[in-house]
């Protein structure tokens, strides 16, 4: 009777320093947190050996046989929400041509934003309008802008991609996923790269890749632009902001709360002078960060006070096609291309051979 009394006081004894060293531990812990200690290196070093004076050794061996996990392998950035945009962001680029612009002191920069499996649309903008690389007696220079292809075979693309680059040193990559609702961080990591790498230059342009450009044209009114705060295209006034929710634009009162955007150059193709680069990455820390990258742009121009000017003709810039006359051509600056089976190689062949494009104003062929 006496041995098992003795039993249990030794056991109550035993309960009782547990829980003590288990209110201790919180206390401890609660502390750590409040100093903000780095707990994760805690739970496999210290944590261990307090459990092993509660519970005892055999138990200790099992918890300091587990590893320290390994670190999760870095994936592309993904937008945290369909409207949300992380920017400011360090991205890091890639594939570079840093020295290009340094080398080559051109007077305009192409930049292309293109998908990273989209080949074929940079083989057809090297064999058109992208490949005149002096115009005028001007200095132009094309670079296509790349995120990072995702999912099944993105490796195999990879490689591929940094053989192209041999091939064809246009390619700037950047390490964001490269999809439509990053858009604005593509725009934004183009003006990063143009502050950083090309300054020099006088102008840039933006243009999609399925867009037909009239590259004469287009230095033809830069000769003639301002040097500085420039940016022209087909500037919008007044858009509505869409709040229907089935709409590709749609945009949340949350994330925006104005009924109209302020003045913006659509995205199909703008021209800025080498100055606002530096300038709209600066805005870009005090604008909330918006999907729909020509109006985000818009909102960076609107908070330094530039708002965009329209070009001297108002037919230089086209959203909607228009349909393919060498005359027709002759006259404007960008235009989205007809989603036909109308060949771009053959388009680009016609509208260059010699000869007068117009005759009295009317087309000529």
């Amino acid at each position: 009777m006496k041995t098992n009394r003795s039993e249990d006081v030794q056991q109550d004894k035993t309960m009782i320093q547990k829980r003590l060293i288990q209110f201790l531990f919180l206390v401890v812990l609660i502390l750590l947190i409040f100093l903000d200690v780095d707990l994760r290196h805690l739970a496999f070093t210290w944590i261990p050996k307090i459990i092993s004076n509660a519970t005892g050794a055999s138990q200790v061996s099992e918890i300091e046989n587990i590893s320290t996990p390994e670190p999760p392998t870095p994936v592309p950035y993904v937008s945290p929400g369909l409207y949300l945009v992380e920017y400011p962001y360090k991205y890091r680029f890639l594939i570079n041509e840093p020295k290009k612009c340094e080398e080559q002191k051109p007077f305009l920069v192409l930049m292309v934003p293109v998908a990273p499996h989209n080949r074929a649309h940079r083989h057809i903008i090297r064999s058109t309008w992208g490949g005149e690389s002096s115009v005028q007696g001007k200095v132009v220079k094309l670079f296509f802008l790349l995120g990072l292809q995702a999912g099944e075979g993105a490796e195999r693309l990879q490689g591929q991609l940094l053989q192209e680059s041999k091939e064809h040193q246009d390619l700037i990559q950047s390490d964001f996923l490269d999809c439509y609702k990053n858009l604005t961080i593509k725009t934004m990591v183009m003006l990063e790269w143009l502050d950083s790498h090309c300054s020099g230059a006088s102008y840039a342009m933006k243009i999609d890749s399925d867009m037909f450009l009239n590259v004469p044209n287009l230095v033809g009114m830069l000769v003639n632009a301002p040097k500085t705060n420039y940016m022209t295209g087909l500037v919008a006034r007044g858009s509505a902001v869409l709040r229907d929710r089935k709409s590709k634009w749609y945009v949340p009162v949350e994330i925006y709360s104005h009924s109209q955007y302020p003045r913006y150059a659509l995205g199909l193709g703008y021209v800025l002078s080498l100055d606002l680069p530096k300038k709209l990455v600066e805005a870009s820390r005090h604008v909330k960060a918006l999907y729909i990258e020509d109006v985000y742009l818009g909102l960076c121009m609107e908070y330094l006070g530039i708002p965009p000017t329209d070009p001297p003709s108002w037919g230089y810039f086209n959203v909607f096609p228009v349909p393919y006359s060498r005359c027709g051509y002759s006259r404007l600056i960008a235009t989205t291309t007809p989603e036909n089976n109308v060949n771009p190689l053959w388009v680009w062949k016609d509208f260059k051979r010699p000869g007068l494009h117009c005759v009295n104003g009317q087309i000529h062929t």
